[in-house]
């Protein structure tokens, strides 16, 4: 069935920011204007006054678990998570089980996408086989399979010369090389930020310089290499300096900031919330600055979520035998927006983290209504106040330390293809 969307703030990032009507025909964004008149008999209407109309979201960095650990989540569960939050592209990490280092895992997983047939899913390939660090996976095989990345996650190339061959192989498919930047030995088995909140409640810390270094190596490397490099969760000042630092010497570097990385501190550990443990850590009220700078000048290109789901049970495990991670598939328009009511970023500006700036971090075509482009958008109420509740989420977890928040802008409609995959009966009823 056909769409005409109307009467929306039509949000188009670099294109267009003005009221209008959006008509989809055949799956396809096929104008945008004012009070546009269609004769189609068959056309769905849907009225979009004090909505906000833009592309739908696109997420760099999520893990749906499957295969091997579906009773985190699994990828149907992700999906529906991911169209509730208004997210109509997602990027897979690959630390499954197996881990995705092969076109065998590659497949299952865009095959149980299209069985779920919510939001498009881009696997992101392992760099070494088994992401263990010693031998490079096949990164031909990775790309030819429909890898968009390649990636060992949380567990950091510790190997600098295994890194090397690794963007080297990369820069030959043009694919990204995305990095969890933290050095290991440093680390040391670290469970939070280390400074005072982690030295007052005796809990071993993680120093911001664990990222910095590794992110100062990285760099070099795609320097000298000349490859793609995509920097993951970025969370420190000594982070945010090296990127803009690269970028204005005009490597190919780009980079991601999480939603819990410019709302919450450390002090959100106080309380041994095993919901506010994740890596890299909370850091300070100073990180916080520095990242949120990195957004308003273009160091830092995209919003991700890290989504990371875990079980109940594990995470009421004591603090440091705890997993790492939070999931953020549904949290993430609020407080982005929050970034906007703050004056940190224009709607605009904002919303171009969410789509425009992702998608061309990896070369995807995801994140924009020109003309001719997939009809993936979303509807947003940006006044509707409502309570982050974890037991509504669409995802199997329950980890966020955001549970009973107050919160500002909400998902109303997420189309994929022209086609309704989420709708907020119970607001918009």
């Amino acid at each position: 069935m056909n769409m005409l969307i109307r009467g929306g703030q039509v949000i188009d990032p670099g294109r267009f920011n003005g009221s209008a009507d959006v008509l989809i025909v055949d799956g396809k964004i096929s104008a945008i204007d004012k009070k546009l008149q269609v004769k189609d008999e068959n056309l769905r209407v849907v009225d979009a006054k004090d909505y906000i109309v833009c592309p739908g979201f696109v997420d760099l960095h999520v893990h749906f678990r499957e295969p091997g650990f579906e009773y985190k989540e699994t990828i149907a569960s992700g999906v529906a998570s991911a169209v509730a939050g208004g997210f109509t592209a997602v990027c897979c990490m690959p630390n499954t089980k197996p881990v995705n280092d092969c076109q065998a895992v590659t497949d299952l997983i865009l095959k149980q996408a299209e069985r779920a047939h919510k939001a498009r899913v881009y696997p992101i390939g392992a760099i070494t086989k088994g992401s263990e660090g010693k031998e490079l996976a096949e990164i031909g095989e990775l790309y030819e399979s429909g890898c968009v990345a390649i990636s060992d996650d949380g567990r950091p190339v510790m190997n600098g010369f295994i890194m090397r061959r690794a963007m080297e192989y990369a820069k030959t498919f043009n694919l990204p090389v995305v990095d969890h930047c933290e050095d290991l030995h440093l680390t040391n088995g670290g469970s939070m930020h280390e400074g005072l909140v982690s030295t007052e409640m005796g809990i071993p810390g993680i120093p911001a310089a664990a990222e910095d270094v590794m992110v100062a190596r990285n760099v070099a490397l795609a320097e000298m290499t000349g490859a793609r490099l995509h920097l993951a969760h970025v969370s420190t000042v000594g982070s945010v300096r090296s990127i803009r630092e690269a970028k204005a010497r005009g490597l190919p570097v780009t980079a991601e900031v999480c939603p819990h990385h410019f709302t919450l501190t450390d002090e959100a550990v106080r309380a041994f919330n095993t919901n506010a443990k994740m890596n890299p850590p909370l850091r300070t009220n100073t990180d916080i600055t520095a990242v949120r700078e990195g957004l308003q000048d273009g160091t830092i290109d995209a919003i991700a979520t890290d989504h990371a789901p875990h079980a109940v049970q594990e995470k009421e495990l004591q603090f440091d035998e705890a997993p790492f991670g939070i999931v953020g598939l549904e949290t993430a328009l609020p407080l982005t927006l929050r970034l906007v009511e703050e004056g940190v970023l224009s709607l605009e500006d904002a919303i171009a983290k969410l789509t425009k700036g992702p998608a061309q971090a990896f070369n995807l075509t995801d994140g924009t209504l020109s003309v001719g482009a997939n009809a993936d958008l979303v509807l947003i109420d940006p006044q509707q106040e409502w309570t982050i509740d974890p037991t509504k989420f669409h995802s199997k977890g329950r980890n966020t330390p955001f549970a009973g928040w107050q919160v500002k802008g909400k998902v109303m409609l997420t189309i994929v293809s022209g086609e309704i995959v989420f709708e907020d009966t119970a607001s918009s009823g």
